[in-house]
């Protein structure tokens, strides 16, 4: 799928714990990420995957452990360095101001200002704006897209920074069928060009589709990793998410699926057990009677 990736890590978190408000949200995990691969973090809510995503980024500082970007700890980079070693696309896709699509993805250029590569920025923001067929919107105010536009243009402006380092967090949750395969899509191409990137995804069929490598994370810990179809096994699903699936091929194109087997969710509720919509009609008669 990828061109070979080094062996070298160019990102790796040692040991790393991160604990807030007592709860431990990662627990000793240790991470390698390797240039000319897609990495996709998976794992149910709260497992840790965007916790490990903001200390690999040098966003959230670990209580012990550490992170190394190019051999060097995180913590010896300066700002202006970092931000062009590696791009980080949050979850949040928020702007506080009314600026254009434009402007948000020419913010991505800022780490080159007064480089000789500044000179190529307004090539890139509009190649960025094309790459993520965000073009169109262009003139529109940040304020006015809806959530599957807002990460696009926020993609966009990841892909302006022209970093060696992608780090996406659920980029495609509020994306349509069309723009989930472009978001994928560009993750692969900047992998194949040689770059690196780390990508938290739900959903287990796209990661599977896309990335070379599978970690899967369940309580602050890392539970299995390596390729798609040795990480993705019924019974290992299952015992993280809680929720009996069937993995099997799709017949045409091969693709490795993972759904859910509603078969056995169905025998397994007791007859005493009431489904959701009963137990909600029952308590607002209650309510109101």
């Amino acid at each position: 799928m990828s061109v070979t990736a080094t062996r070298t890590p160019v990102l790796s978190a040692e040991g790393v714990t991160v604990r807030i408000g007592g709860r431990v949200l990662l627990d000793a995990v240790d991470l390698d990420v390797h240039a000319g691969e897609v990495l996709a973090l998976v794992g149910p809510n709260g497992a840790g995957k965007s916790t490990l995503l903001g200390v690999v980024a040098g966003d959230t500082q670990p209580e012990s452990g550490r992170t190394l970007l190019d051999g060097t700890d995180l913590r010896r980079w300066r700002l202006g360095d970092l931000a062009r070693r590696r791009a980080l696309l949050t979850q949040a896709n928020s702007v506080a101001f009314p600026f254009t699509v434009r402007e948000v993805v020419a913010m991505g250029r800022a780490p080159w200002a007064a480089l000789p590569e500044g000179d190529d920025d307004e090539v890139i923001i509009e190649e960025s704006l094309a790459a993520t067929d965000t073009s169109h919107l262009r003139s529109r105010t940040f304020p006015t897209l809806s959530g599957g536009e807002k990460a696009r243009a926020s993609l966009s402006r990841a892909l302006a920074q022209r970093a060696g380092i992608l780090l996406l967090d659920e980029p495609t949750a509020a994306v349509d069928l069309r723009h989930q395969e472009i978001v994928l899509e560009l993750a692969r191409a900047v992998a194949d060009d040689g770059g690196a990137v780390v990508v938290v995804l739900h959903d287990l069929e796209l990661a599977a589709a896309w990335s070379d490598r599978l970690v899967m994370i369940s309580d602050g810990r890392i539970r299995a990793e390596g390729p798609p179809e040795e990480v993705l096994t019924a019974d290992l699903v299952e015992e993280v998410y809680q929720q009996p699936v069937l993995v099997h091929r799709h017949p045409v194109t091969g693709d490795l699926l993972v759904t859910p087997d509603r078969r056995r969710v169905r025998t397994t509720r007791t007859p005493a057990e009431p489904a959701f919509g009963v137990a909600l009609e029952s308590s607002l008669v209650k309510e109101f009677s």
